[in-house]
């Protein structure tokens, strides 16, 4: 190497250290408390480990986020608001519950809404998930991504369900949700709001006589042990908002916020792909431990919806009619029948 060029050569490295320190430097040491519903092995559960493993893994360990799964912290509800605040940093939770800060959201709970998660992709992907987040911001709230979560089935111990009558009468917890007491009411059963944490003592004392949740749920939560029968009802497809507070989010730099953002991006599209995976294993393992599960001919399936045809008219209003509009236009679209 000639003189020049090793000159050169400790000019060019000279000058790239400063930038190097720089960059270092503005990453800081945060601890991020990520709450959520679902216990370990829950397709949930394991998306928060992807994301708090790239997040070490992008910002060189000076950022840690903790898990508290299982409804640790507390239900949803009580977490939002805990979101918001800036004591919990983050949380992944049914889209709909976000109707209390922005009542769009509610779209989300129509029952019948999605044939395939792959629609529920392209929606929430697109324009109209986008439109949704950015109307967080102004209720302390960051949109990350939407997550899987599964369609909801219906579980009781008391009889097998196979036809719309089977359902009248049913004491069944709901999520903390008007639409979904609604539609349960609709559909003659006799729906109890209750938080997450409280469910499977709710179902072991008989004071509730079933619940509705995705087979992967149902699984991992073993309400197999307090519940005789799955009807596959796929009634609701929840789209999972991953929400961020926007207390701190405002705190971080563009390089913090772009590991935050990358990271939520690559476990999104992991977890979608678990949770895809787990739903046809979750309905065998149910069955082995004991419960009868029951498919739904679609003519039942038929007059259910029509049975909850009021339901979707009454909310189509308060969520607003151009908005439920321009989501059965995505729909639509997605199916290719627009």
């Amino acid at each position: 190497m000639t003189r020049f060029t090793r000159r050169a050569f400790v000019v060019a490295i000279a000058a790239m250290l400063p930038f190097a320190t720089v960059q270092a430097e503005e990453i800081k040491a945060r601890n991020i408390k990520f709450a959520f519903q679902n216990n370990k092995g829950h397709p949930q559960e394991m998306g928060a480990q992807k994301f708090a493993d790239l997040v070490a893994a992008k910002s060189g360990g000076k950022i840690k986020v903790k898990l508290f799964p299982g409804g640790q912290l507390g239900g949803d509800v009580q977490t939002v608001s805990a979101v918001q605040g800036g004591t919990i940093e983050m949380t992944v939770l049914n889209s709909g519950i976000l109707q209390s800060q922005v009542k769009e959201f509610a779209a989300f709970d129509l029952p019948f809404l999605f044939n395939t998660p792959q629609e529920a992709d392209a929606v929430t992907d697109g324009a109209f998930g986008k439109g949704l987040y950015a109307k967080l911001a102004d209720k302390g709230l960051v949109g990350l991504g939407y997550w899987d979560l599964g369609f909801r089935n219906i579980t009781n111990s008391k009889r097998p369900i196979t036809r719309l009558e089977d359902i009248a009468g049913l004491k069944l917890r709901v999520i903390q949700s008007p639409i979904y007491v609604d539609i349960f009411t609709a559909l003659g059963a006799n729906p109890t709001p209750l938080a997450w944490p409280e469910v499977y003592s709710a179902l072991e004392q008989k004071a509730v006589d079933g619940q509705e949740n995705p087979n992967t749920t149902i699984r991992t939560a073993k309400l197999n042990e307090v519940q005789k029968h799955v009807a596959q009802t796929r009634h609701i497809y929840n789209p999972q908002s991953l929400i961020f507070s926007k207390k701190l989010w405002d705190q971080l730099n563009a390089d913090e916020k772009k590991i935050i953002s990358d990271a939520a991006a690559e476990a999104t599209v992991y977890e979608r792909q678990v949770s895809r995976q787990q739903a046809g294993e979750a309905l065998e393992d149910l069955k082995k431990a004991g419960m009868q599960a029951t498919e739904i001919a679609p003519a039942e399936l038929q007059r259910m919806r029509d049975k909850v045809k009021p339901v979707v008219d009454k909310y189509s209003a308060s969520i607003g009619p151009d908005t439920v509009k321009s989501l059965y236009a995505e729909i639509a679209k997605a199916r290719g029948t627009k």
